[in-house]
């Protein structure tokens, strides 16, 4: 890289006052420090750019190797699980009962019918005497209910 020591930084900033001016010294100095800073920061980006596809291509190496062991050790338990299956045919045909010493139990069944029904606790006398309506009825069944008879007399 070029070596700038402070001697070499003041004879650039001389010249540049002779041949620029001190008029507009400062308005090409804060353009030249914009100039650097935008430089820096795509050598930046593009350090980073660098980076991130090196890490890619090693998750992708990575990868490759976990699906490589993923595969050895399906194929490991398939040819494990097919001896098992076989060792496990031959006891359980030569015994009645599959597993000595374990008594079999029938599947669980739910004891009531409906039991997603909510049932209250309330009895149903206490209900009947409070007036407490346990059957819905449109309005209409209501009014027909209540209505009074023609032939009776009230």
């Amino acid at each position: 890289m070029i070596d700038l020591g402070i001697s070499k930084i003041a004879l650039i900033g001389a010249v540049a006052l002779i041949v620029i001016g001190p008029e507009k010294l400062p308005r090409v100095a804060r353009t030249v420090g914009t100039l650097l800073g935008k430089a820096q920061r795509y050598v930046n980006d593009v350090k980073q750019e660098v980076s991130r596809s090196m890490e890619l291509d090693e998750f992708k190496k990575m990868k490759e190797t976990v699906e490589g062991a993923a595969r050895d050790v399906e194929n490991t338990i398939k040819t494990n699980a097919s001896d098992f299956e076989k060792s496990w045919a031959e006891t359980s045909s030569s015994a009645a009962d599959p597993l000595p010493g374990f008594e079999v139990f029938p599947e669980y069944r739910h004891p009531k019918k409906k039991w997603r029904l909510k049932q209250g606790a309330t009895p149903q006398w206490f209900k009947a005497r409070a007036g407490v309506r346990t059957k819905a009825q449109s309005g209409a069944a209501r009014v027909a209910r209540f209505r009074p008879q023609a032939g009776r007399k009230a």
